[in-house]
Parts: structure tokens; sequence; C-alpha cells
């Protein structure tokens, strides 16, 4: 009799941990949304500044093909169909102007940009990754440079 009752407390004990341990093993989906700044730094306020988010999607497998030592066949797939013409485009301030750098262009964007990550945040999405860059003046004859920030976003699926 002493058995059988441990049998079934150890039955009863481990079912509902098996049970917890089988949802674990699932792995849940994600989305993945990137939100990208960028801010002019051409002298004398030429540039142009934009937020960029896409609203359409792409599936990159459509742009992608697969070199092999006996199959280098080039990717023909088309850059106008992977251009978009459906994404939110947010007006920012050049970091210049024509007296040179402007303080409150930078906080006016970093408050944009705080908006915007805000609402991002609100609607579920959590910011995993920040990642930025900088193409500057290279001297005298080159009058062009970007600084960019990609926000990597997760959101789980329903």
């Amino acid at each position: 009799m002493r058995k059988l009752k441990l049998i079934a407390m150890v039955v009863l004990f481990t079912l509902p941990t098996t049970n917890v341990f089988a949802q674990d093993i699932e792995k849940p989906a994600f989305e993945v949304k990137v939100i990208t700044s960028v801010e002019s730094i051409i002298p004398d306020g030429l540039g142009r500044s934009r937020l960029i988010s896409a609203n359409d999607k792409r599936d990159y497998k459509k742009f992608t093909s697969s070199q092999t030592k006996d199959d280098n066949t080039r990717n023909k797939s088309k850059r106008k169909d992977i251009r978009m013409k459906d994404f939110e485009e947010t007006k920012l301030l050049n970091f210049y102007s024509v007296a040179g750098i402007r303080f409150q262009n930078i906080a006016a964007n970093d408050a944009l940009i705080s908006s915007k990550l805000t609402v991002m945040l609100s609607e579920g999405w959590d910011l995993v990754f920040v990642t930025s860059a900088v193409e500057s003046d290279a001297g005298e004859k080159d009058g062009n440079g970007i600084f960019i920030t990609r926000y990597i976003f997760k959101r789980k699926l329903n």
C-alpha cells in the first residue's frame, strides 16, 4: 500500500511539472521592426533629415540567391520590386544651419525621436538594439555627411 501511495504522489507532483516544461519548449514567434533616423551633417543646412518607418513588409527570401561553387547564378531580382512607397516619413531638422551647428535642432530631433520611440513602446514593441554610424565631411571638397541611427524593436506575435 505504501508503494502505491508513493507512486501516486510522484505522478501527481510530476504531471504539472511536465506540463510547465512542455510549454517552455515551444518557441514564441516574434516580429521585428526597424526605425531609422537620418540626420544631415551637411554644412549650411542644405541636407535633408528624416525619421523613416516602413509600413509595408518585404520577404527577404524573394530577393536572395545562394551562391555555390557549382552554381553561381547571379541574383536576378529587380530593384523596383524591393522599393517601397508605403512608409512613414517624419521630418527632422538638420544638425547644421548657415551659422553652424544648431543645438536647438538636435534637441528638437531628440524630442521627435523620443515621441516615436514612446509610441512604439506603448504599442508593445521592445527596443532590443540601437546602432548608429556617421559618414562625415571628408575634407574641403566633400560637403556631404549623415548621422544614421537604427532602432531595432521586437514584439511577440499573437
